[in-house]
């Protein structure tokens, strides 16, 4: 009898849309670096429990699980890098881009999600929606 294997694990990308944000890129940056701000590019009907500090934020998606992100580096005004935190339900890793468009910043978001298939069937469309969604907030607070 041949036991039982687990899928492999398997790297999840998923690309938000690229939007334009109606301020310069060293303001959206500073916006974006606070991670107390996530909540209000959040959507607020599907989230509870969000938690905050300047470097790091928790909450619980509606009928899932709780998301942790933190600060991990990048670029000062161009690209800012987070990580998921312990208790997150998988490691991840969320870059946001910023280019300067002389009036404007063009603004994208790059998650990588180590999972294995089955995670990914269940969460690809969800998280490409959160991102997209995040995104057009981002759009709305600087219009």
């Amino acid at each position: 009898m041949t036991p039982f294997r687990c899928p492999k694990q398997k790297l999840l990308r998923i690309e938000s849309k690229t939007v334009n944000v109606n301020t310069d890129q060293k303001a959206l940056y500073s916006y974006i670096s606070d991670l107390r701000n996530f909540n209000e590019l959040l959507p607020q009907e599907r989230i509870s429990n969000f938690q905050a500090d300047e470097n790091q934020c928790s909450f619980k998606i509606q009928g899932g699980y709780t998301i942790g992100l933190e600060r991990a580096g990048g670029t000062p005004d161009s690209l800012l890098k987070l990580k998921s935190t312990a208790v997150a339900p998988f490691p991840f890793t969320l870059d946001i881009s910023l280019n300067d468009q002389g009036v404007s910043t063009q603004a994208s978001q790059v998650i990588n999600a180590d999972v294995n298939p089955f995670i990914k069937m269940m969460i690809e469309k969800p998280l490409t929606n959160l991102f997209d969604y995040i995104a057009d907030q981002l759009v709305k607070k600087f219009q």
